[in-house]
């Protein structure tokens, strides 16, 4: 979360002319309410079986760029039906980055704690060896536009 997923699949689309989807919006559309109501009302175990169920669908999709909520790589089934048709890349930040790119969001669930800064260098230190299973790996301390250009010489090449 906050790496930059979003903007970067948007970036992607455009010059590729493909269709991008993003996890945690399906979600919100299959459940009629926003991902923040549902961790709240309905918890996390319930965001994340309702993300299998996404990912599951969606997969099945080709020519696609799938942009994923940071959460869905803890489940090794939803790692194996992203990697079923494409590719997974891992847009990687130092904590500081991630900080300064969603501070002041409030539609973050996972980081409405005292101090985030400090609750994305713990996430990030859990789920690095889950992140690190991607296909490719990208440095994502850098202008969006900078992370799409190394995308696309990695997608070029395949």
């Amino acid at each position: 979360m906050g790496s930059g997923k979003t903007l970067t699949s948007n970036k992607l689309a455009k010059t590729l002319k493909r269709k991008v989807f993003s996890t945690d919006k399906l979600i919100e559309q299959k459940e009629g309410r926003a991902i923040t109501e549902i961790f709240h009302v309905s918890g996390e175990a319930y965001f994340r079986k309702v993300e299998k169920e996404v990912v599951k669908e969606v997969s099945d999709k080709t020519g696609i760029i799938l942009d994923c909520g940071g959460g869905v790589v803890l489940d090794p089934e939803n790692m194996a039906n992203l990697k079923k048709n494409g590719l997974v890349f891992y847009l990687s930040a130092p904590p500081k980055r991630i900080f300064d790119n969603i501070k002041g969001q409030r539609h973050r669930p996972l980081l409405n704690v005292e101090n985030p800064q400090a609750k994305i260098a713990e996430l990030l230190e859990a789920r690095k060896p889950y992140y690190e299973k991607a296909d490719i790996i990208i440095d994502a301390d850098k202008p969006i536009d900078q992370i799409a250009k190394d995308i696309l010489k990695v997608v070029s090449h395949e």
